[in-house]
């Protein structure tokens, strides 16, 4: 199961740890990783595109942990609407993906 943990103080996120894999299929086959995938470093991209100083990143197989540095509401509204996605996809993949 893939497991999200967001660290919120108040509506702003100030972080998340991703970790796990979804077990929906084989790995290189899994749908449900790639999509998680896709969204979390797209997401991660985009804000480190607007403020490469904003994040502090770690990226290991199985694991991704994102602080953020530099707090504005853009950055905010780009991890809003990753938890979002990800919330999305829970609701067809809930045995899958646990967002906590």
């Amino acid at each position: 199961m893939i497991k999200v943990k967001v660290n919120y103080e108040g509506d702003i996120i100030k972080g998340f740890v991703i970790s796990g894999h979804a077990n929906y299929e084989e790995h290189g086959k899994d749908i449900v990783c790639a999509a998680v995938s896709s969204v979390v470093i797209t997401s991660v991209n985009m804000a480190l595109k607007l403020d490469e100083k904003s994040l502090s990143v770690t990226d290991k197989t199985g694991l991704i942990k994102v602080k953020v540095l530099n707090q504005n509401d853009v950055i905010n509204k780009v991890f809003i609407n990753m938890l979002d996605m990800l919330k999305e996809l829970k609701k067809d993949y809930s045995k899958n993906i646990k967002i906590i």
